[in-house]
């Protein structure tokens, strides 16, 4: 396995911690709204990700938060004159339909903040006893400065980041990069006592407790986000764990690019934000799956009309050849084994295991696809090669997170295309295209 390591900037052979085990964690989202499509680009990215490890023989253990402590939480409940809870568990459930459309479901764990709070109290106290957290006036900021490589994750140089700062009229930090790991508060928020007053903790010190809390480790092979995620918020879980810990948080930081929507950029300003669920909904769950995987996930993802257009034909090849080889085998009276083509499968795998290059991947189902066509197109079906290449489609569908259920003809199913194969040889095209229309209404051819 070879992945791109934001860390060093370039794709590196991918070593984990412990022989046969992979420890991944990826940010989760902030429950104040509904999941748009670009939120769900990480989601397919990472559960395929956690598919082709799987597949590679790992054992895999793969944790995703909820940020459910937040201000626009705060701001949305006091809206609707609710609890902050009563906003957090509506979208923690749409969050969860959306993984569940999009096949993505194989997480250990899913922590939320609010279940975190005694660790992240005393993490931060544990970084101010270190010196390297202070507090003013029930406030508690990081020193930034004392971390040497500070800006590795993001690529960013320190000095820049000075200059780009704006210091704030008043401010009681030392630096202007110093980030907050513990806001007091007396608004009318969900807040918790601390030893600096009652407040909510930083939103990047939260990912650090839940990492050391759900992995029983300090150090993990892979963190993964979204791109915009690099800085502040993986630069400061980093430096935190730098500071407590000796070391980085984890050895690989792997991050998805951003989605466009014709050329431009999703934004609330612009009225162009598009909902996840309202795609798994219009086009289902495996177009809307291999749509987002339609583009290298390091590279800005394009939808327009057009792409989808395009997913939508390659994946009906796909499932169309799929369907018509269960179907023939089944009419053949002949069982799919277990027996699959090798080399083919193998080649498909090396793709994937290249920093996840699907494009590369699927030339080798799209072969599988025009041989199997080209097998059924022959009188005499030969149904050990059939049933073969059969089982390597489901092999790298299942890789690939797609769901193609097998097609159970019935008796009556049976007798309709015997029916119509009979009208075609006695030339009675009129009764033919009736039983045709029938097991296409069925989805059957």
């Amino acid at each position: 396995m070879k992945l791109y390591n934001s860390k060093i900037n370039q794709i590196e052979a991918f070593e984990p911690i412990e022989s046969g085990k992979v420890s991944m964690y990826v940010c989760g989202p902030t429950v104040y709204n509904q999941a748009h499509i670009g939120n769900a680009r990480p989601i397919v990215v990472f559960d395929l990700l956690r598919r082709v490890l799987v597949a590679g023989g790992y054992e895999v253990m793969m944790v995703s938060n909820f940020t459910d402590v937040d201000d626009r939480i705060i701001q949305k409940a006091k809206e609707e004159n609710v609890p902050e809870s009563v906003i957090t568990e509506r979208y923690i459930d749409a969050y969860n339909k959306v993984r569940t459309g999009l096949h993505a479901e194989g997480i250990n764990a899913t922590p939320r903040v609010t279940e975190t709070m005694d660790g992240i109290i005393a993490f931060i106290e544990n970084l101010v006893a270190q010196d390297f957290a202070y507090e003013v006036n029930g406030d508690v900021y990081f020193r930034v400065h004392k971390i040497k490589d500070y800006g590795e994750i993001s690529s960013q140089n320190i000095d820049d980041l000075l200059v780009g700062a704006r210091i704030e009229a008043n401010t009681a930090k030392e630096n202007p990069l110093d980030f907050a790991l513990w806001k007091n508060t007396d608004d009318d928020g969900i807040k918790w006592d601390s030893p600096w007053g009652r407040g909510r903790p930083g939103w990047h010190t939260e990912c650090v407790v839940m990492i050391n809390d759900e992995f029983k480790m300090e150090l993990i092979d892979i963190h993964g986000g979204g791109q915009d995620l690099k800085f502040p918020h993986h630069e400061n879980e980093s430096a935190q764990s730098k500071a407590l810990h000796n070391h980085d948080l984890a050895n690989y930081w792997v991050h998805n690019a951003m989605l466009n929507l014709d050329g431009v950029k999703m934004s609330k300003s612009l009225g162009n934000v598009m909902w996840a669920q309202d795609y798994i909904d219009a086009l289902g769950s495996n177009l809307t799956r291999w749509l987002l995987l339609s583009t290298h996930y390091r590279l800005v993802l394009n939808m327009t009309d057009e792409l989808i257009e395009q997913a939508r034909t390659e994946l009906t090849k796909v499932s169309q050849a799929y369907s018509k080889a269960v179907i023939t085998l089944q009419r053949e009276q002949a069982e799919i084994g277990h027996v699959f083509d090798a080399e083919t499968y193998t080649s498909f795998m090396a793709a994937l295991n290249d920093d996840l290059n699907v494009a590369n991947a699927n030339v080798f189902l799209f072969e599988t696809v025009k041989r199997l066509n080209q097998l059924l197109r022959i009188k005499d079906v030969d149904v050990e090669a059939v049933s073969q290449l059969v089982v390597t489609m489901e092999m790298m569908l299942n890789v690939l997170g797609i769901v193609l259920e097998r097609v159970v003809l019935t008796d009556a199913d049976r007798a309709t295309f015997d029916a119509w194969e009979q009208a075609k040889l006695d030339k009675d095209f009129e009764r033919a295209d009736v039983y045709r229309k029938t097991l296409s209404e069925k989805g059957l051819i």
